[in-house]
């Protein structure tokens, strides 16, 4: 059982690595939750707010990771060009958009109050 675990780590580490590697707007939201978490130890936030912006910067890391996935599952399946594909990469990119819109929001909700 122990083997299997540690595999399966693995396994999720090449995945990130990959990830990391090839998904340029992988670094940047990494870099952005940095950023934010890094403001929220500055500005002091309360332990409830941290936490909030840790999910939703996970949030759109994990959504950003699904993407990428499924657009390497529609490569494979359909490797050329068709509308079903293209609409499968657009709707998976959109999910992105609105956890980061969803982020963006959050932040605004607990910064704004802080620095005004």
């Amino acid at each position: 059982m122990p083997k299997r675990f540690i595999k399966s780590f693995n396994y999720a580490r090449a995945g990130a690595r990959h990830a990391l590697r090839t998904q340029r707007n992988l670094w940047i939201h990494f870099f952005v939750a940095l950023v934010v978490l890094a403001f929220a130890v500055r500005l002091r936030v309360s332990l409830t707010e941290l936490a909030l912006l840790i999910v939703t910067s996970f949030g759109v890391i994990v959504t950003e990771m699904v993407n990428t996935a499924l657009e390497e599952i529609v490569n494979i399946l359909s490797p050329e060009k068709r509308p079903a594909a293209e609409l499968a990469k657009n709707v998976s990119a959109a999910a992105v958009l609105l956890a980061a819109l969803g982020s963006v929001c959050v932040g605004a909700l607990i910064f704004l109050p802080k620095v005004m």
